[in-house]
C-alpha cells in the first residue's frame, strides 16, 4: 500500500499550527508508516511537488507571494486543509486590514525601528491591501479551526483521511480553543 502524501504550508501566520502538529508526539511515529511528509519547512524540499493527497495549511493570504503559493497548493493538491483561525478567517495577520499597507509599512518598518529606520525596498514581498483568509483565494475542503488547533484534533483529522474518510469536525473545534 502506497503512503498517503502530506504537505504542510506556512503562510501569513506565526507557526502555531505547526507547533501543535509537532506536538502529536509519538503518534507521528505511529502515523509514519502511512503519511509521507513530501513537503513543508520541517522537509528540506524547495518546490511544491505534484500529486499531493492532503495540504494542511497555516495563515493568511496577506502577500503576492502568498497569493501564487497557495494557487499552486490548489492546484497540485488533492485535499486542501485550512489549518487554525489565520487560514480560516484571516484572524491576527488581519488585524492590519483597517490601515492602509503604506501605514502598516511605516509602522513596522520606521516608526518602531531603533536603526535603519526605512521600508526594504528589495527581498519584501507586496503586501496586499488586506490579509484574507484562504478560502476567499482559493477553494478549501476541511476548516480547521483554533489557535492553533489542538495536537489531538490535527491527529483526529489525518487519522481518519488515511482511513478514507471525511472528518466532520462540526462539534469537535472551534475558534480561538
Amino acid at each position: 500500500m502506497s503512503k498517503v502524501r502530506a504537505a504542510t504550508v506556512w503562510l501569513d501566520g506565526c507557526s502555531g499550527c505547526h507547533m501543535s502538529f509537532l506536538d502529536l508526539d509519538e503518534r507521528l511515529i505511529e502515523i509514519a508508516g502511512s503519511l509521507e511528509l513530501v513537503y513543508g519547512p520541517l522537509v528540506d524540499a524547495k518546490e511544491f511537488p505534484s500529486n499531493v493527497d492532503v495540504a494542511l495549511v497555516e495563515g493568511a493570504v496577506g502577500t503576492n507571494e502568498d497569493i501564487e503559493r497557495i494557487k499552486k497548493v490548489r492546484e497540485r493538491s488533492k485535499i486542501l486543509i485550512a489549518m487554525g483561525d489565520c487560514a480560516v478567517t484571516g484572524n491576527v495577520p488581519a488585524m492590519r486590514n483597517s490601515f492602509p499597507v503604506a501605514k502598516v509599512l511605516a509602522r513596522a518598518y520606521q516608526e518602531n525601528a531603533d536603526l535603519n529606520q526605512q521600508t526594504p525596498t528589495v527581498m519584501l514581498p507586496t503586501l496586499l491591501p488586506r490579509s484574507r483568509p484562504i478560502h476567499e483565494v482559493v477553494p478549501v475542503d476541511i476548516f480547521l479551526a483554533g489557535c492553533p488547533p489542538p495536537a489531538g484534533l490535527i491527529y483526529d483529522v489525518i487519522k481518519e483521511l488515511l482511513a478514507g474518510r471525511v472528518p466532520d469536525l462540526s462539534i469537535r473545534c472551534r475558534f480561538g480553543a
